[in-house]
């Protein structure tokens, strides 16, 4: 898988990781991949429900080491 930007949102309670990750998918062009790194474990089922809800896609979420790694597809 080819990321194409990462943003680093460990530490951050919700709603923040959301609200980078809106900012930071904005950047990218239809197709790319956007990985989040988030230690909120609200993040799995909020990233889930806003990817369904804006048209992106949740291509994987990884959990190592109590950081949760999302790789969003760009809609």
């Amino acid at each position: 898988m080819n990321i194409d930007k990462v943003l680093d949102a460990k530490g951050l309670a919700c709603p923040m990781p959301i609200v980078k990750t809106k900012k930071a998918i904005e950047a990218l062009v239809s197709g790319q991949i956007l990985e989040v790194l988030a230690t909120d474990k609200g993040a799995k089922n909020d990233l889930t429900a806003w990817t369904k809800s804006t048209g992106h896609e949740l291509v994987e979420i990884k959990e190592e080491n109590g950081v949760l790694s999302f790789y969003i597809k760009k809609g």
